[in-house]
């Protein structure tokens, strides 16, 4: 008795934790566990209909889907990584000094959006919207041999960042 206890709650833990891809395969776990198996107890289940309508769906909230100003490009933010390529605290300098190599590297590398911030009392210089440290890394080699002079700034940043919506590489959307 004590052991059909245990095994209804570890199943019903499992069945709370299944996802998409597990849910198709619901009616045969409930089948070979339902089946008997010599020299193994026997395990009942009883699904209540409410965790029926769990099963398959994402248990994640849905992603916000922003646009820019125009509406031709659709994107969600998550966290990942920008390279940072400037911070300074200078407040006579350091504006326009970010500012500064915020066109250069606009000129050179148009695909990557760089953004100027001001998070009191730095100026900082953020390129790029990546999903993961080595895409930025890799870019990062690729501007410090165009910008040597940048090189000893440059480091890559946790930031929020924004993926288009087309190039995400999550299942969900």
């Amino acid at each position: 008795m004590n052991y059909l206890f245990h095994y209804t709650i570890l199943f019903l833990l499992l069945l709370l934790s299944v996802n998409e891809a597990y849910a198709q395969q619901k009616k045969e776990i409930l089948r070979e566990l339902n089946s008997a198996v010599p020299g193994r107890g026997r395990v009942f289940v009883y699904e209540d209909e409410s965790i029926g309508h769990v099963l398959g769906r994402s248990m994640s909230p849905p992603r916000t889907v922003y646009s820019n100003a125009d509406g031709s490009t659709h994107y969600y933010r998550i966290r990942g990584f920008k390279i940072q390529a400037f911070s300074g605290n200078d407040q006579r300098t350091s504006k326009n000094e970010a500012q500064r190599k915020q066109q250069l590297i606009s000129n050179s590398y148009p695909e990557h959006e760089t953004v100027v911030l001001f998070e009191s009392p730095f100026w900082r210089l953020r390129i790029g919207n990546f999903e993961t440290r080595g895409e930025a890394e890799e870019v990062m080699k690729e501007m410090v041999k165009s910008f040597p002079s940048f090189g000893k700034e440059m480091y890559v940043v946790v930031d929020e960042v924004k993926i288009p919506v087309n190039q995400s590489h999550d299942s969900e959307n």
